[in-house]
């Protein structure tokens, strides 16, 4: 009976021990981790959103973006492409307020156009319906997926009316109204008496040069990581849009609706600069961004898929 109480007693000093060992690991173990400091965060996710992103990747993001557009609703696309339209009255009325200001010499010409991103920004970065955006988004996507083109159609079917009603409301507002100051609504109409005289061939080509421009400006968008490089990269691209004079369909017909309003040209002198610029905004658009670059990201990770990443 003693021989079983003295074992009983020994194991219950093991067990103690026993604990007493894995509470001493335990407690040197806290302090070793609390001198060491808190387990680094894994930063390899963040690292890689701040990477430059690679073509395909950028096509990628386009592609999610026109699958995104071309499942709205035609009402939704209609009262956006309106928006679109009216807020594109920023690039006129920035451009106009300073030309009425300081005149129409070099510099005040080259000032002003630093205000004509206005309209380009609100709307891209609001995600308004723009009819030269959707040169890219659609048109990408097409190249991947055949059965999206009645789609695309349906939206710059849509999207272009709706632009251009919007572009209208923008000239009603200003020339029916005692909104603003008489001087800056003829500084406006004077830069839509201007395109007007332009011959159409000229339009047309000027279109290209803008199409091209405003849909890069879309597809390095589609790339930055952040709003405020976004807005950079559009204030730098359609800044040369408007000291380069491009002619840009929506943007530039707030100004010549003004002018027509204003009756300081026809209506017919309008409409002939419309079709030029819609085919050379379209032209700009499809052909010297979207196939290019579509050809840069799909056929580029072809060969690389060949010879290997580098």
């Amino acid at each position: 009976m003693a021989q079983a109480q003295g074992g009983t007693a020994t194991e219950e000093q093991d067990t103690t021990s026993g604990e007493g060992d894995q509470t001493g690991r335990s407690q040197g173990e806290q302090g070793r981790e609390e001198a060491q400091g808190p387990p680094e965060p894994d930063n390899s996710a963040a690292q890689k959103n701040l990477e430059r992103p690679s073509a395909e990747e950028i096509y990628q993001q386009v592609a999610r973006n026109a699958k995104q557009e071309l499942k709205r609703r035609s009402v939704s696309l209609a009262v956006s492409g309106f928006t679109g339209g009216t807020f594109m009255g920023f690039s006129a009325l920035g451009v106009g307020i300073v030309l009425a200001m300081l005149g129409n010499g070099p510099g005040a010409f080259l000032l002003s156009r630093t205000l004509y991103p206005l309209g380009f920004i609100v709307v891209i970065i609001g995600r308004s319906q723009l009819f030269t955006e959707n040169t890219l988004y659609p048109v990408a996507l097409v190249l991947a997926e055949k059965k999206e083109l009645w789609n695309t159609l349906r939206l710059w079917a849509i999207v272009l009316p709706s632009n251009l009603a919007g572009a209208f409301a923008f000239a009603s507002l200003i020339s029916l109204t005692h909104a603003l100051s008489p001087r800056i609504v003829q500084a406006i109409a004077q830069l839509g008496t201007e395109a007007a005289q332009v011959p159409p061939a000229t339009v047309f080509w000027s279109g290209v040069m803008g199409g091209w421009i405003i849909a890069t400006a879309a597809w390095m968008v589609s790339g930055s990581h952040s709003v405020t490089g976004s807005v950079m990269l559009i204030w730098l691209l359609t800044f040369v849009v408007g000291a380069g004079n491009f002619a840009h369909c929506i943007a530039s017909s707030g100004e010549l609706m003004t002018a027509a309003l204003t009756h300081q040209i026809a209506w017919g002198s309008y409409l002939r600069w419309l079709g030029p610029a819609v085919g050379g905004n379209v032209c700009g658009g499809v052909l010297m961004v979207t196939l290019l670059e579509y050809g840069q990201a799909i056929y580029g990770r072809a060969i690389e898929g060949q010879v290997g990443p580098s």
